[in-house]
């Protein structure tokens, strides 16, 4: 077996079947509901994207498997596929589309513009809502800008002739992309009604409005997304 990038190479034998699968997120403030992971949640919907059985695990740090900590520094999301683990969210991803196609959910080198067009989105919007002054000041608003900036490129870049409501190609075939950015999407709408006090007028990006709405009613984000508001208002304010 070769590794390349986390992914396993078998060169003889079978190649992984479903089952066996469990995967370990972030938990809620109770330590064992499902937490507001993005990255977490960007798993799960590719496998569900997929039919994919498997177990999930909210394990807070005094809970997590002795071996997670010895041997991949307690980091998750993880996989466990029998005796694989894996515990970068796009590695995670990439495992699984590339053994279990069906919906395959890459399209090669047509990733690029879209990649381009959502590249430093979640920093900064992270950098946005865990800012730790007052709403409204100095630093506060260039951290705004900076998201907004993203934002208007999110928005060009949805605006271009396509047929269909995904980031990629002409978007009508739903991909990994999507599936990352849909937490992500659902993390921006809830903290800057709950948190930023709507100071970003979705509004003017009628595009990503609409792309966010189709991605909301994708039942692989909607069967996945137990965990509500106020959990993720938690998780980006407790730490």
């Amino acid at each position: 077996m070769i590794r390349n990038r986390g992914l396993e190479r078998r060169e003889e034998g079978a190649t992984p079947l479903p089952g066996g699968m469990t995967l370990y997120i972030k938990p809620a403030a109770d330590g064992t509901s499902i937490g507001d992971c993005p990255f977490g949640h960007f798993v799960r919907m590719v496998l569900t994207e997929k039919g994919l059985d498997y177990d999930l695990i909210p394990s807070s740090p005094e809970n997590k498997p002795q071996w997670l900590i010895d041997d991949y520094g307690g980091k998750m999301p993880a996989l466990r596929h029998r005796k694989e683990c894996y515990v970068d969210s796009e590695v995670i991803a990439q495992y699984l589309d590339f053994f279990f196609k069906e919906p395959e959910l890459s399209v090669g080198g047509e990733t690029e513009l879209a990649s381009v067009a959502v590249d430093g989105f979640f920093p900064a919007l992270a950098k946005f809502i865990k800012h730790g002054g007052e709403n409204g000041d100095e630093e506060d608003l260039m951290k705004q800008a900076v998201l907004e900036e993203r934002l208007v490129a999110l928005e060009e870049h949805l605006g271009k002739e396509r047929t269909g409501p995904y980031l990629v190609g002409s978007g009508e075939q739903f991909t990994l992309l999507d599936c990352s950015m849909a937490p992500k999407m659902y993390v921006m709408e809830v903290c800057l009604r709950e948190i930023k006090g709507n100071a970003i007028d979705l509004g003017k990006y009628p595009k990503v409005r609409k792309y966010m709405d189709d991605l909301f009613v994708r039942p692989s984000f909607q069967s996945t997304v137990e965990y509500g508001p106020e959990t993720v208002v938690w998780g980006w304010t407790s730490h």
